[in-house]
């Protein structure tokens, strides 16, 4: 079994997504649920280029013209959105993401943080080296950004360009100085290993190239290669699966021994980072309202969004879509999942497990009236693997047991969403 199946960042994923028919309103899909600590996401769907190891919902060399016709409608959007929650829903986190919000110029940043209006809540923006410049960067300082993570995959050049990302090591510091001359609390860099011709050496280099900066957070991804994708159809070896565990546990092991506490498999938090504040959101518990053609919104019961697709015409097709809506369409839910009592279990379970911090086991049992392990005899088969342990109230994954969680969140998908996901019709 590979240790690198699949990223769960969400769950179910929206690839398990299917057409609404009849489209329900939202104010119907938020009737009853919890609102007073909900997360805000907004979604622009632009980028300078398409990097080689890609699958987002994103397009490249979209003109001035289409982004104010974006802006347009997300404003329509986020127009029907609060008419449809009648105003009642109090956010305590948000992320700007893409694509590259950063894209947009200084005066469109003014702009979509005038319609999406996040006062006094801590927010993150995510940039790239290209376009994280002073100007637009002093506008999320003076708007009150909290967080902006750079995804800048490597410092050295030759790796950047084997990973279709040409980007030079100058331009990648240039921006590292700018988002710490902004004076943003928190600064998390990406970086990614199991590039072709990488090494240990130069894993490590980039890792130390990153802590130069001391950023209150460093993500460190596998590199997957996907279909639809610029590296799509390139051959891998057969110890690629090896070179990236070897490399991953060398990250880990350095990040620990710099004061990083690891989070997840993915993400490490310098041990002496502020806190933003935003803590009363969980992810397991509380909703999402999604903004943007590439945003998902979340309630208890109900996921949904616009449509999805990788490749580039598809792409283009819906975010043409979208621009023309009118506002009337906001209001109502357009693909989705529905989420059974049984998928809420294990969507709560996911969400937990995959963290260091692991699931609390009382908190399950409250909100679900069952133990946890009752409801999921699969666990037992991590346990003796020595992937996950039972300790002080908590299901948590042990040091081996993280560096597979790519193998343990798939594993624990249900029948039925892996039945939708691989009837998927990619594009």
């Amino acid at each position: 079994m590979t240790p690198y199946q699949d990223y769960v960042y969400a769950y179910p994923h929206k690839t398990a997504y299917r057409p609404l028919d009849p489209r329900p309103r939202l104010r119907d899909i938020w009737a009853g649920e919890p609102r007073d600590a909900l997360f805000h996401y907004v979604h622009i769907p632009f980028c300078e280029i398409r990097c080689g190891f890609c699958n987002l919902f994103t397009r490249t060399g979209a003109p001035a013209e289409l982004v104010t016709r974006y802006l347009d409608a997300l404003e329509r959007q986020a127009s029907a959105v609060r008419a449809e929650l009648d105003g009642r829903a109090t956010f305590v986190q948000a992320a700007i993401g893409g694509g590259t919000p950063t894209y947009l110029t200084a005066g469109e940043l003014e702009r979509l943080l005038d319609i999406v209006d996040l006062p006094g809540i801590p927010f993150s923006v995510e940039t790239s080296p290209d376009t994280a410049t002073p100007d637009r960067l002093a506008v999320l300082a003076e708007r009150g950004a909290t967080r902006i993570s750079c995804g800048v995959q490597s410092f050295d050049d030759n790796e950047a360009k084997a990973a279709v990302r040409p980007q030079k090591r100058v331009v990648v510091e240039t921006a590292l100085d700018a988002i710490r001359a902004a004076g943003v609390p928190v600064l998390n860099i990406d970086l990614i290993y199991g590039i072709t011709g990488q090494t240990d050496g130069s894993w490590l280099a980039s890792i130390d190239a990153a802590l130069a900066w001391r950023p209150e957070e460093l993500y460190l991804y596998p590199l997957y290669v996907r279909p639809l994708t610029g590296l799509a159809g390139r051959e891998t070896p057969q110890e690629w699966d090896e070179q990236r565990m070897r490399l991953y546990r060398l990250g880990r092991d350095h990040l620990l021994a710099a004061g990083y506490e690891q989070q997840s498999m993915r993400m490490f938090r310098r041990a002496d980072a502020p806190s933003l504040g935003g803590d009363d959101y969980s992810c397991q518990s509380d909703g999402m309202v999604g903004l943007g053609c590439g945003a998902r919104s979340y309630t208890r019961g109900m996921h949904y969004s616009f449509d999805y697709a990788v490749g580039p015409r598809a792409v283009r097709g819906i975010i043409d879509d979208y621009v023309s809506r009118p506002i009337a369409d906001f209001a109502m839910a357009e693909v989705g999942v529905r989420l059974d009592d049984a998928e809420q279990r294990r969507r709560h379970l996911l969400q937990s497990v995959l963290q260091a911090d692991g699931l609390e086991k009382a908190l399950y049992r409250k909100r679900f009236g069952a133990d946890v392990t009752a409801d999921f005899p699969e666990l037992a088969v991590l346990a003796d693997r020595g992937w996950l342990a039972d300790t002080e109230g908590r299901l948590r994954l042990t040091p081996e047991g993280l560096a597979w969680s790519d193998a343990i969140g798939p594993s624990l998908f249900s029948p039925a969403v892996r039945a939708a996901m691989a009837a998927y019709d990619r594009r």
